[in-house]
């Protein structure tokens, strides 16, 4: 089996932030930049981006003047510093404790909506940004006590890490590498059914996450023999995707399989299947659907078919 190349970026990459780091610990640095009239704000609600142009089909990213921003920030949300953007600095704020955000913003500023829904439309990069400040601040609303010993903890590095005000232990942001990879045996790939899919005729590629002392390539073989019982050999890296729902990174591959009958986990799969490339290419007609466009799957599966 020959590697098959990434044909374009995935969904969530190509961030047009530079991070600057090295500026969180610069406390004039950041007090300056949460001052500067060239600041933008990216507010989350309850893991929801604010976006206007959801319902005309056309979405594009909200983010916030320090104006605009004031009434979300004395909220009393977690904030942290994500970087620069053309020069200006950009941060994420958490509003979740309103019970509805909206009347804290100027009219006509949009509403709040599950990225995931709609990520394939934003304009490049912006998706990028809110996924960045959704997985963090998610992170940050869900760290608030130390793991260690349970002390309350405070923000550090602008945001960015949390401190222990009673053993000071450090704490940064979790981000739990999965494999995802489409398993094929050359005229064939395979689909599985998972038990999570809300879309009850979606076939996707399957997926683990990476246990502790495991390569990625042991992590793929033993993903596949568990859920569905193959025999995989070779393994190829395609490509990867932050998925900040909640806090993952997705490492794509194809995989060869060495042998064709499926056992199905019924913990983790309904049903898993051998489709051709017709039947892919024409899913409607034979009763099942694809993942979403914004899914590092979807990209697995269609890099495949090209690659005919």
């Amino acid at each position: 089996m020959l590697s098959i190349p990434a044909s374009r970026p995935n969904a969530y990459t190509g961030s047009p932030l530079d991070r600057a780091s090295g500026r969180r610990e610069d406390a004039d640095f950041i007090n300056a930049a949460l001052s500067s009239p060239e600041a933008l704000y990216v507010p989350v609600w309850r893991s929801r981006s604010l976006m206007r142009g959801v319902e005309e089909g056309h979405p594009e990213a909200v983010l916030l003047s320090p104006a605009a921003a004031e009434a979300v920030r004395m909220a009393g949300g977690p904030w942290a510093f994500l970087g620069l953007w053309d020069g200006r600095p950009v941060f994420a704020v958490d509003c979740s404790a309103a019970e509805d955000p909206l009347p804290l913003l100027p009219e006509g500023f949009g509403g709040f909506t599950d990225l995931r829904a709609v990520a394939g439309l934003l304009p490049p990069g912006e998706a990028s940004v809110l996924a960045h400040a959704r997985g963090l601040m998610h992170w940050r609303v869900r760290h608030r006590f130390c793991g260690v010993c349970g002390g309350a903890c405070e923000p550090r590095s602008a945001g960015n890490a949390m401190a222990c005000t009673v053993c000071n232990a450090q704490h940064f942001p979790r981000t739990d590498p999965a494999v995802i990879m489409l398993v094929t045996d050359g005229p064939r790939a395979l689909l599985g059914h998972s038990t999570r899919f809300p879309n009850s005729v979606m076939y996707s590629t399957l997926a683990g996450f990476v246990e502790p002392g495991e390569s990625l390539e042991e992590a793929v073989r033993r993903e596949v023999m568990e859920e569905v019982g193959v025999q995989v050999g070779a393994v190829h890296y395609h490509s990867s995707q932050p998925w900040p729902f909640p806090a993952s990174i997705m490492l794509g591959f194809h995989a060869e399989a060495l042998s064709g009958e499926i056992s199905i986990d019924p913990e983790e799969l309904r049903d898993a299947r051998w489709f051709t490339r017709a039947e892919i290419r024409a899913p409607e007609q034979h009763g099942f659907a694809l993942p979403r466009l914004d899914s590092i799957a979807r990209r697995l599966i269609e890099d495949w078919l090209e690659a005919e």
